[in-house]
């Protein structure tokens, strides 16, 4: 079997479509050719490509820690987070921005441009790429990111959003066992009950 170059055996239609200047699009070579192959499977088109966020500006350094030992003010917070905590995520984004997290898909990594250029929290379920190299990126763990500048903002969100919810799951899962056993409750009843367990 003889191993060719991606360009030589692709159609010439498809090396004219995707010619890419990197400098324009900030991609470097090995970007460019992971994208041909990307459209070679149908997986990018050529119309999705403006649609991926870059980075408006090439950082000179970008450093990844933990939230808490950060020792400068991040632009940008990434959050692992399963259903639930998505949930919570995503009300407290509504509530700082007056708006919804846009959700994206592939790539997962876009988030990072996506929140800086736009100042917005995003939300990314995470490509097939992130999965395979990021082990904590499970089937039901999605990523989150917010912008760093506003990130205790969306914390005071979290908590206040979280307490609520568990304490509302807490009716929820009181009113579902009264009217499993034949009940029919009243929201007062349940609030009741809620109050004497």
């Amino acid at each position: 079997m003889t191993i060719r170059p991606l360009r030589s055996v692709l159609p010439t239609q498809f090396r004219k479509v995707w010619t890419l200047r990197p400098s324009a699009c900030r991609l470097d070579a090995a970007s460019v050719d992971a994208i041909k192959v990307f459209g070679d499977l149908d997986y990018v088109r050529q119309e999705d490509l403006p649609l991926i966020p870059v980075l408006a500006a090439r950082p000179r350094h970008v450093l990844y820690s933990p939230l808490a030992e950060t020792p400068l003010r991040p632009d940008v917070v990434i959050v692992f987070a399963n259903a639930s905590q998505t949930l919570i995520l995503s009300e407290a984004v509504r509530q700082a921005e007056g708006g919804n997290a846009p959700a994206m898909g592939r790539p997962a990594c876009a988030v990072v441009p996506q929140v800086m250029n736009s100042g917005r929290a995003a939300l990314s379920p995470g490509c097939c790429g992130a999965r395979a190299y990021l082990s904590l990126l499970t089937e039901a763990v999605s990523v989150f990111a917010f912008p760093g500048d506003r990130i205790e903002a969306y914390a005071e969100r979290v908590v206040a959003l979280a307490k609520a919810n568990a304490l509302l799951s807490q009716f929820h899962r009181i009113r579902r066992e009264a009217i499993v056993a034949g009940h029919s409750p009243t929201i007062q009843d349940s609030l009741r009950a809620l109050s004497a367990g």
